[in-house]
């Protein structure tokens, strides 16, 4: 049977001036992704990951919070904000297994990410739908009976397209939102679904927090549908999400470039002080010999910081009274290529 169908878009200069871009980050990155950062973006980043996709739909629960709850720990949250961090984290653990051209697997998907909190799981919606940004219905989604239709039609598409894979990624994203065809957890399936394309085109892409910039750009996100959904033209949203996707690429090439030729003296001595224990500032000054504060954290803790050799063992509230420092494998890994185990301490 031959499909007709096509999402309503335009390649802009925009578009190939980001997808460019892209390119080239991923060409930069491949020879630090093939090896020993690998394990370092997957442990942060899925993590990263998890929390910003839920906290773009309301959940509450902190960086740290979820930290715990996937490491089986008890935290006080409401039990659905627990429940749906539980859900997420097993979805993207499965997602390797799942082809993005698969029905069954998409609604797989589905009744993994919202077991538990929705009445239907793991099926498309038997009812209407719209979105609401306060008291406006900004979007009425198609009719249920459309609803399955719809996304065969769009699966077919998905399957049979040969737009570059950046692009394609987020036409289904944004035809998956207009759809709607699940009763709830559209907005962190889709996000989900873009991944597990990307991610068949390049494994990185599995380890990139995008949702993080999301998060962060959240009014533009919900911006950039709306403008399609007027346009009835998905560019606005292809051009934000490839915006999007070009910064979290840039955040990772920061925090995997080289920084050995930057390092200060003092630096190396912070990180020789703290290389087997978690301290304070003001117990890291001690072990330098320091006592002027401002001198310290201006030469020593912030620049440290911000290389990211170490790392706040409470980063959400970074003023709190029961902060202390930790070194990363990043530090550690430095330390072992100065080879200062026996450079004087302060």
């Amino acid at each position: 049977m031959a499909y007709k169908y096509k999402p309503p878009y335009t390649i802009t200069t925009e578009i190939l001036n980001y997808v460019v871009k892209i390119g080239e980050i991923l060409g930069e990155l491949k020879a630090e992704t093939d090896t020993a950062v690998v394990p370092k973006l997957r442990r942060d980043n899925k993590i990263k990951t998890i929390q910003a996709s839920l906290a773009i739909e309301g959940n509450t629960l902190s960086l740290e919070q979820v930290t715990a709850v996937i490491a089986g720990k008890r935290v006080l949250g409401l039990p659905r904000e627990v429940r749906e961090v539980r859900n997420t984290f097993t979805a993207y653990e499965e997602l390797p297994n799942w082809s993005p051209h698969s029905r069954k697997d998409l609604l797989a998907a589905h009744g993994l990410l919202m077991a538990g909190l929705a009445d239907e799981t793991g099926c498309f919606r038997s009812g209407g739908v719209g979105i609401q940004r306060g008291s406006v219905v900004v979007h009425m989604a198609p009719p249920a009976s459309q609803v399955s239709r719809l996304m065969d039609d769009l699966l077919s598409w998905l399957r049979r397209t040969d737009e570059c894979p950046l692009v394609k990624s987020c036409l289904f994203h944004y035809e998956f939102e207009f759809i709607h065809p699940f009763q709830d957890g559209n907005g962190r399936l889709g996000r989900l679904w873009q991944t597990l394309i990307l991610s068949r085109w390049r494994p990185i892409f599995a380890l990139l927090p995008v949702e993080s910039v999301i998060r962060d750009r959240q009014q533009e996100y919900y911006t950039a549908l709306r403008t399609s959904d007027n346009a009835s033209d998905a560019t606005p949203f292809v051009t934000f999400m490839l915006s999007a996707i070009l910064q979290a690429l840039e955040e990772i090439k920061d925090s995997t470039d080289h920084v050995t030729d930057h390092v200060t003296d003092q630096v190396k001595r912070l990180l020789h002080v703290i290389r087997n224990s978690q301290c304070s500032a003001s117990e890291i000054m001690a072990k330098l010999g320091l006592s002027h504060r401002p001198t310290f954290r201006k030469n020593y803790l912030q620049p440290a910081l911000h290389s990211r050799l170490i790392e706040m063992t409470h980063p959400d509230t970074p003023r709190s009274r029961n902060q202390q420092y930790r070194i990363t494998a990043r530090g550690t890994k430095l330390l072992t290529t100065f080879q200062i185990k026996g450079e004087q301490q302060g």
